[in-house]
């Protein structure tokens, strides 16, 4: 029965045909396995630990280590796997903090090729499937370390832990945007500031009803994903002229207005046709969320996380729409190409087609928008903290030199018990007052509405270890 249940769990991805375990070799000295387990149920669906100790034991002694990058806790405490276990946790279907990278990128190096490496050591690697977090830092070292090109690692990725016809190995777009940040970080010197950044406004075309619209960044060294602030009703500006001037206007608290007048931020066209064509779905052409107080986020790393709900009937809410996008500024301001010296403000854009969907899927439910440019600022020395330090100039550690790792997830897990991965998916809530209020937060029809409703207007949390809070 326990084989069933993990050949069913399993599902597209390579059972190893010697082990009968959920893993495969992506090159002679790299496997990836899904998350092993030493607890109940785990363990019956799941790689059990021990067995997967076994076959390492078996096929390379004492010389493999593992990468684990679970957030959510390993499943299994480090004495099971003798200790040559290396911590790099960040939330299961997202991309991971970029700081994070050089550290992995390094540690992995040092296993494989340092000055006391031992003749066939190789590298574990596992998340949660062994699939999205896996692929990404098994295809960031191909590209990094080992001079692979991207397409070609995440081929090799695919062939090696995708059966036939399943789909791609890394296939969430944010994570894929990391993995090509990796490819320009790696032809650049390997040099990477860290910033605090604002959001100044987040411009929105074919804006649904009941949206909410949130700012996340990555805490607690990339284990947490929080919530830095859900846009309100009262922050919301609705344009109707198609009129770039309209949309043009210089931003708020700035000294000089960010580029936000050329022809990309017209309407897409067709929006005004969408809006009128459908009663349900109106609200003019375009929408600037402008926060009534500054949205700082302790690093480049950005997520603007979306919801879509629609009242159902006798205190029930419906929720249409999930989606989320992340961006790193670093990047996007070209910070690799001009030597570290990143661009100090920018738009970033993105199409609803474009985005994650639900828990790494590429299903998102019905259209909330049609597309979003977020604008940014870096923080300068000082900024509205008052504090000096904001900028971090991080590269990868060379051989010999200590690599830092964060502090590990708790691998039993105890605090995720009551929790949803992720707290997002499509279907009946039971509507709350907060609920309710950021549905109608976003709303295109509450424009006349009474702004009385203090409560209802912001939604703010956490989401511990890439988990929430089941919605109720």
């Amino acid at each position: 029965m326990a084989s069933i249940l993990r050949q069913i769990v399993a599902g597209p991805r390579q059972k190893h045909p010697e082990a009968g375990l959920d893993l495969c070799y992506v090159t002679d000295n790299i496997i990836a396995t899904s998350g092993p387990s030493s607890t109940f149920p785990q363990r019956a669906y799941r790689n059990p630990t021990d067995a997967l100790v076994k076959f390492l034991d078996y096929k390379h002694s004492t010389h493999w280590a593992i990468w684990e990058f679970r957030a959510e806790g390993t499943g299994y405490p480090d004495s099971e796997v003798y200790g040559r276990i290396r911590h790099f946790p960040w939330p299961d279907h997202h991309p991971p903090p970029f700081a994070l990278i050089p550290n992995i990128m390094a540690s992995m190096r040092d296993w494989l090729k340092g000055p006391q490496t031992k003749v066939g050591r190789v590298v574990v690697v596992h998340c949660k499937a062994g699939k999205g977090r896996s692929g990404t830092a098994a295809c960031s070292y191909l590209i990094s370390e080992e001079g692979w090109i991207v397409e070609d690692a995440l081929l090799r990725f695919t062939a090696r832990r995708m059966r036939s016809g399943f789909g791609a190995g890394v296939s969430i777009p944010s994570q894929l945007r990391w993995i090509r940040y990796v490819d320009r970080w790696t032809k650049h010197s390997k040099l990477y500031v860290e910033r605090q950044v604002e959001v100044l406004e987040v411009h929105v075309w074919g804006l649904r009803d009941g949206v909410k619209l949130a700012v996340q960044g990555f805490v607690d060294e990339g284990r947490t994903i929080k919530t830095f602030h859900t846009f309100n009703r009262h922050e919301r500006i609705i344009v109707e002229s198609t009129d770039a001037a309209a949309i043009a206007s210089p931003i708020h608290n700035s000294e000089t207005s960010l580029p936000i007048s050329d022809h990309r931020y017209l309407p897409p066209p067709g929006s005004e046709q969408i809006a009128a064509s459908n009663s349900l779905e109106s609200g003019g052409n375009a929408v600037v969320f402008r926060p009534a107080h500054p949205i700082v986020l302790p690093t480049n790393d950005i997520n603007i996380d979306i919801e879509r709900r629609n009242k159902a009937a006798y205190g029930w809410t419906m929720v249409t729409s999930v989606a989320h996008v992340w961006f790193n500024t670093f990047f996007e301001g070209e910070g690799p190409e001009k030597g570290g010296e990143a661009a100090v403000s920018g738009v970033f854009e993105m199409d609803w087609d474009a985005m994650d969907g639900i828990k790494g899927s590429a299903r998102k439910g019905t259209k909330a928008l049609d597309r979003l440019a977020v604008v940014w600022r870096a923080m300068e020395d000082g900024g509205i903290t008052g504090k000096l330090g904001l900028k971090q100039i991080i590269t990868e550690p060379k051989e010999g030199e200590s690599v830092p790792e964060p502090k590990a997830a708790d691998w039993r897990n105890p605090k995720h018990s009551n929790l949803t991965a992720m707290g997002k998916e499509l279907g009946l809530r039971t509507e709350s007052p907060a609920s309710g209020g950021v549905s109608k937060a976003s709303s295109m029809r509450s424009a006349g509405s009474s702004p009385s409703q203090s409560v209802e207007d912001a939604l703010v949390g956490v989401k511990t270890h890439g988990l929430m809070e089941k919605i109720t």
